[in-house]
């Protein structure tokens, strides 16, 4: 669910022509009619929060949007339509608890999954898998720090504290007039002092804890979600900067995401542990030298993503969670970091 609003805000954001234009006109002339209601769930750019949810599947995430407290929901649409003006009956309805209301928005929301993500989920599961094979490696080999720098260049972990760059976002970058852009554009010194200096802003945790969850079709700068209770969610864009397209999926596709952040034999090496293996077996099953299959499972084992028992004389790899995990992910993965505070220059998530 978080990949689809965060693809549904990008279409409706002006900004990333170049890299977004394609794609958001070719989407704006296939979405259904079904799908229109969910524009009217953001009148003002954000959307409620009952819409944030964390589900492993497409229904699953459906469900406990239908789940939420009535109290939630209501208190939710009140906050984004204050001051937005006339509200749709359909709101209000929703607003009320109505069945019909709730199908409306059930309707959309296939009707926009189908026709934005369906086409590339694969696609996209393949690059979640690939960056939670970047963390955990990254962790792994270098450290917690390291890891979260990587996620968010020119952050750093210091004392408990997570400190993001203080940029402005891009949601703060569009509402800004066109002609002020092209005024910054030709004389950066006429910004106003206090467009320079972005506000930081501190998240507590307090034991709550941190999900990381990389989106593939968000441009913009970091999203957070803090709700009383729950843990906090920080979505951030990830990946090569332009949105997946169904023609990005060739046919070796299926293997392409976590080849791309292991290397061709040491994925092959890694799937072929979905059951125990020596390192001879390793070797033949893989076409490699013992050697070769000797380090690929030292580095393996290293990032946690598989275990090497010895029984007399042998050895015996074989695949953790995590490594079947990675593997056969069946959905958009997130990933639990445990810092104190994070603190920067971060959007709400919409």
């Amino acid at each position: 669910m978080p990949e689809l609003h965060a693809a549904l805000l990008m279409l409706g954001a002006p900004h990333e022509g170049l890299l977004f234009g394609r794609w958001r006109g070719r989407l704006l002339r296939t979405l259904p009619g079904a799908a229109e209601p969910l524009a009217e769930l953001v009148p003002g750019g954000a959307a409620p929060h009952f819409l944030d949810v964390l589900g492993g599947t497409r229904e699953e995430g459906f469900a406990l949007i239908r789940s939420a407290r009535p109290e939630f929901v209501r208190s939710e649409l009140e906050r984004v339509y204050a001051g937005q003006g006339p509200v749709p009956p359909w709101i209000r309805a929703l607003h009320h608890g109505d069945a019909a209301a709730w199908g409306t928005l059930g309707r959309a929301q296939r009707a926009a999954y189908e026709t934005v993500l369906a086409p590339v989920w694969p696609l996209v599961q393949d690059l979640h898998r690939a960056e939670f094979t970047r963390y955990a490696l990254t962790a792994a080999e270098q450290g917690l720090a390291a890891a979260l720098a990587a996620v968010a260049p020119g952050s750093r972990l210091r004392e408990g504290v997570w400190e993001w760059p203080t940029a402005p976002t891009a949601r703060e970058a569009e509402a800004r007039e066109p002609a002020a852009r092209e005024a910054e554009a030709r004389e950066p010194a006429a910004r106003e002092p206090a467009a320079r200096e972005a506000e930081a802003r501190e998240v507590r945790l307090d034991g709550r804890g941190l999900v990381l969850l990389p989106t593939f079709h968000w441009r913009g700068g970091p999203l957070v979600q803090d709700l009383p209770d729950r843990p906090v969610v920080l979505t951030y864009p990830a990946g090569g900067g332009i949105p997946p397209t169904p023609e990005s999926r060739g046919p070796r596709a299926d293997a392409g995401g976590l080849s791309a952040a292991l290397g061709r034999t040491r994925s092959e090496v890694l799937r072929a542990l979905t059951e125990p293996r020596t390192t001879t077996d390793l070797a033949r099953h893989t076409g490699i030298s013992n050697a070769t299959a000797s380090a690929h499972a030292a580095a393996l084992r290293a990032a946690g993503l598989i275990t090497t028992t010895r029984t007399g004389r042998s050895v015996h790899h074989e695949q953790t969670p995590l490594g079947t995990l990675v593997v056969g992910m069946p959905s958009a993965g997130a990933v639990g970091v445990p810092p104190d505070v994070v603190r920067g220059r971060v959007g709400t998530d919409p």
